[in-house]
């Protein structure tokens, strides 16, 4: 069953931010650090919940660290551990903790049946349209046909830039084994990834992180535009 308005826990450091708006919408779910060196996203949500992000309609959940110990590591996964973006849809009797908060997370997931589910990334490769497995200041989407709100939001980033290297693009990148493409695949929703490039200072790519996801809340109606 859905989860209550407030904070529960995934895990007992994976807090699950849950905002419910007096107005009927649909749900979005937005996460960040499913990869602990991946870090303004995390501080781009911790920021927004802390200047009172709330929905102006519907239902949105917002879980700022995704993968605790990965983050406080600073590293893709946890020391010893397994990337928790490949152990989808996970395992609650598994004895790595990953494949059981992949399960946590994927139940979570199926009880809300959201429209929109975003995971907030960051890569070293900036995009270079020649070279696939470069993600940089990319809106990936894993599923044909592209879903429009991929082309608003690459026209909003791309209308107020403040380097060349800014730019933004669409990237269809389907990896069936990603969180993102099971969650999709299982529940028919929008999934997308949203990758920064490590490139620009931190202050900046948490202001574009920030950005991109009013811009698909306000798409999806959560927020007002």
């Amino acid at each position: 069953m859905p989860l209550p308005t407030g904070t529960t826990f995934l895990t007992p450091t994976v807090p699950v931010h849950v905002l419910d708006a007096a107005a009927p919408g649909p749900t979005a779910i937005i996460q960040a650090g499913i990869h602990g060196d991946e870090v303004a996203g995390v501080h781009a949500l911790a920021e927004l919940l802390e200047g009172g992000l709330t929905p102006d309609a519907g239902r949105l959940i917002v879980i700022p660290v995704m993968n605790a110990p990965a983050y406080r590591a600073r590293q893709r996964a946890a020391p010893g551990g397994l990337d928790l973006n490949r152990c989808f849809p996970g395992d609650a009797a598994a004895p790595e903790p990953e494949r059981r908060l992949a399960r946590r997370f994927m139940d979570l997931v199926l009880d809300e049946r959201p429209a929109l589910i975003a995971t907030l990334h960051e890569s070293w490769k900036r995009f270079h349209p020649e070279v696939p497995v470069s993600f940089g200041q990319t809106v990936v989407y894993g599923v044909e046909p592209r879903p429009p709100v991929v082309d608003t939001v690459v026209a909003a980033m791309n209308a107020d830039l403040e380097h060349p290297y800014e730019l933004w693009a669409p990237h269809y990148y389907p990896v069936a084994t990603s969180s993102t493409e099971v969650i999709v695949e299982a529940t028919g929703c929008v999934g997308l990834c949203i990758e920064t490039w490590l490139g620009f200072a931190e202050e900046r790519r948490v202001a574009m992180q920030q950005k991109v996801v009013r811009i698909l809340l306000e798409s999806l109606g959560v927020l007002a535009a």
